[in-house]
């Protein structure tokens, strides 16, 4: 399931592109006003976002008529963003509303061509807290909001639809996408791979054993936000709590959403998986709009921080998926602090079942 080839095809078509998948935030994405176009890559699958007066919309990036794309796109690019009032095929400019119904079949003067029989194929679309996800089997919002009720409840008082990005981060980690959220969920790691990380949250070396995580994880005295010092001139967001403004919290929504929240800012990090043991990271950090909008802002100091511990994390990610690929390893072990959180299969197989 980590390494084989095969194996990650049925899981991409019966998981990932079955399930909702963060692909970005909504203002990255350039999505904030009406006549807005976005194309995003989802595992493979190139997938048309749009907005018009009605709101938000996604389709498949293939045309009804001969299957071209709308917007030409390789596998696996980086998402596109642009103005775009309506959408037109490059082959035989078959056009569509932003909306994905068809609006012009050149050349069919007395042919009956349907618009309704000719929409772009749909893709469920979902915002939350200001990120975008995807659904490419267009199932109901009801698993949608199952999905994010947890991070919802949790990390509500940060009101991360209002925040906006003040640095974004871009990694390509030679790792399964399980191995990257099976390590998010567990501090058993962070001891021997993070040591500044455990210098500024002392209780991590520990191992996550007795950890209250929905609680919040408090610094070390004097600290308050995760950066080099643990301190910023970045005043904490309005609305948390008084443990909040001193503590640091965290959620992952499945399949591939990691939030890190600190006092200051959150650290978004979106899964996108390429292949088996391949997946493209794009860590983003979010500030209040006030502290972004500042003569004096500058991220470098969380950003600095996240950079350092990130790349700690993929390091030892590669290392996993060396070792897992070698003919020696059979199955892994859950020591009983990464037992409920690491072990992703818990929410997979299921979902795997061919019942």
């Amino acid at each position: 399931m980590y390494v084989d080839p095969q194996a990650f095809v049925k899981e991409r078509d019966r998981v990932l592109l079955a399930t909702w998948a963060c692909v970005g935030r909504l203002d990255d994405l350039g999505l904030e006003a009406s006549g807005r176009l976005a194309v995003v890559d989802v595992v493979g699958e190139s997938v048309l976002l749009t907005r018009d007066d009605d709101g938000l919309h996604a389709a498949y990036n293939v045309c009804r008529h001969r299957g071209s794309q709308v917007v030409p796109r390789e596998p696996f690019s980086p998402p596109v963003c642009s103005a775009a009032g309506a959408l037109r095929c490059p082959y035989h400019s078959w056009t569509y509303s932003l909306s994905g119904r068809l609006l012009k079949a050149p050349h069919t003067d007395g042919v009956e061509v349907d618009p309704d029989d000719f929409s772009l194929h749909p893709v469920g679309v979902q915002e939350w807290a200001g990120f975008v996800f995807v659904n490419l089997t267009h199932p109901g919002p009801g698993t949608f909001d199952e999905g994010v009720a947890k991070a919802a409840g949790n990390l509500g008082n940060y009101d991360m639809g209002s925040l906006v990005t003040g640095l974004r981060l871009t990694y390509a980690v030679a790792a399964n996408w399980k191995v990257l959220a099976e390590n998010y969920n567990e501090c058993y790691h962070c001891g021997p791979v993070h040591p500044e990380l455990v210098r500024l949250v002392p209780s991590f070396g520990g191992g996550g054993l007795g950890l209250e995580w929905d609680d919040g994880i408090p610094h070390r005295e004097g600290a308050w936000t995760f950066t080099m010092s643990g301190t910023t001139n970045r005043s904490p967001l309005p609305g948390l709590s008084e443990a909040e403004k001193v503590r640091h919290k965290g959620e992952l929504v499945y399949p591939n959403l990691m939030l890190s929240c600190s006092a200051d800012h959150v650290a978004a990090f979106v899964l996108q998986p390429l292949a088996v043991d391949r997946t493209r990271i794009d860590c983003s950090l979010l500030f209040h709009p006030d502290a972004v909008a500042a003569a004096d802002f500058d991220p470098s100091d969380a950003g600095d921080f996240w950079d350092l511990v990130n790349k700690q994390d993929w390091a030892i990610c590669e290392s996993v998926q060396r070792g897992m690929s070698s003919r020696a390893y059979t199955h892994g072990w859950f020591a009983p602090m990464e037992d409920d959180s690491a072990d992703i299969r818990r929410w997979l197989l299921p979902r795997l079942s061919d019942e």
